[in-house]
């Protein structure tokens, strides 16, 4: 049987304003949900995010936005007026699954809470993401990246021992936020579809930073230790410079000691003072000068498969260009082309993870700004061309 995919037929409102709850809003899309994004007549906040297309600040150019809204319709509506808010209600019985990430109690403020929207629909599930979840001392805190990643712990083990903590690059928190929220709301889906009922997800980025700590967080109560920063003073399993670029070697995987040291072209490992591993600790700078001799001729991409030859556990540090014609993702499809309005065609990173017999499916670019209007508010909701103007002339859409 031929179909859009596991979530076919879900119908989504996603008022989210933030990398964390658009994401988690464009994975339900991908595979198979009907996502409707809200924005404010002004445009998503997302939409000044830059990097944009060429270098040209422009509401639909944003590099986040475009990524994020992958499969989705988009409407503009003021939530913080009275016709908004009655728009919003209106929506409500046909849809779902609301998704969000404003500051806890600001949807409540408006009579827009959960509470309030699953009066007019009470099989409706809410799924709120936010910097750190709707009760608590910091609920109503704000939150970036980079304190997601300070108060989840993983500052705390990463970096070198001696130095400051080691904030990661990008925005891997926001990226979990969505992960986490999209498979806590599909649970909640699930339970709607067989038991009828509702529910309001709360997700806190934070927490689920903190929870890939759990084999950290556990070492504390258990025996009272905590997991350090890396040593510093060797360059084992830290990146070394080769000829073209970095890799990483780490201890392990099958290959022996004997085959590491023919990979390296380096029969120097094989003497006494490398013998073992306490002995390659002590020795770790004489250690460290005799690989990176051996590897500063050599490039990357002749290393990489002799490493996998020999079973080492070994990687490379791929550019953006490198990744973005990386053979194994292009292998499994992972980036494919949309052609946006405005844009044109652009390369997106697509199917995140597959199923079968149906899983993903890229349908449509991101939306313009109040593209669906007109779909959305006149033919669904059944206003008429008249009284759509006197809403764009208001502010109201």
């Amino acid at each position: 049987m031929d179909f859009g995919g596991p979530l076919t037929g879900v119908k989504v409102l996603d008022l989210s304003e933030d990398i964390a709850g658009s994401f988690c809003g464009r994975l339900l899309a991908d595979y198979g949900a009907d996502v409707l994004k809200v924005e404010p007549p002004s445009g998503s906040a997302m939409r000044r995010v830059g990097p944009f297309y060429h270098d040209e600040p422009h509401p639909e150019k944003s590099l986040f936005f475009l990524i994020l809204n992958l499969n989705k319709k988009g409407v503009s509506l003021a939530l913080t007026s009275k016709a908004g808010q009655r728009l919003l209600r209106e929506l409500i019985p046909h849809v779902d699954l609301v998704v969000e990430s404003h500051v806890p109690g600001y949807l409540d403020s408006l009579g827009l809470g959960y509470e309030d929207l699953s009066k007019v629909n009470p099989s409706l599930v809410m799924t709120s993401i936010t910097p750190f979840g709707q009760t608590g001392p910091y609920r109503e805190f704000a939150g970036e990246e980079i304190v997601s990643y300070a108060m989840g712990m993983v500052m705390g083990i990463s970096g070198v021992q001696g130095r400051p903590p080691l904030k990661h690059g990008g925005f891997q928190a926001q990226y979990q936020g969505g992960l986490f929220g999209a498979g806590a709301t599909a649970m909640a889906l699930f339970s709607q579809d067989r038991h009828g009922i509702g529910q309001h997800v709360d997700v806190s980025v934070t927490e689920c930073v903190a929870s890939t700590m759990m084999a950290t967080q556990t070492i504390y109560p258990f025996i009272g230790g905590v997991q350090i920063r890396r040593a510093d003073g060797t360059m084992w399993e830290n990146p070394m410079p080769c000829k073209d670029g970095w890799i990483i070697v780490q201890a392990g995987g099958g290959a022996t000691w004997d085959d590491i040291a023919e990979f390296f072209r380096a029969p120097e490992l094989l003497e006494p003072r490398f013998a073992d591993r306490a002995q390659r600790v002590r020795n770790g700078p004489a250690m460290d000068q005799v690989v990176l001799d051996a590897i500063k001729d050599r490039e990357k991409w002749e290393l990489f498969p002799n490493a996998a030859a020999k079973r080492m556990l070994f990687g490379l540090v791929q550019t953006p260009s490198e990744l973005a014609e990386c053979p194994q993702l292009e292998s499994r499809e992972f980036y494919r082309e949309t052609v946006h309005p405005v844009v044109g065609k652009v390369k997106v990173p697509a199917e995140l993870f597959r199923m079968t017999p149906a899983g993903y499916h890229l349908r449509m670019p991101a939306p313009t700004l109040g593209q669906h209007n007109t779909e959305v508010f006149g033919e669904g909701l059944g206003y008429d061309s008249g009284e759509l103007a006197v809403m764009r002339q208001t502010g109201v859409i």
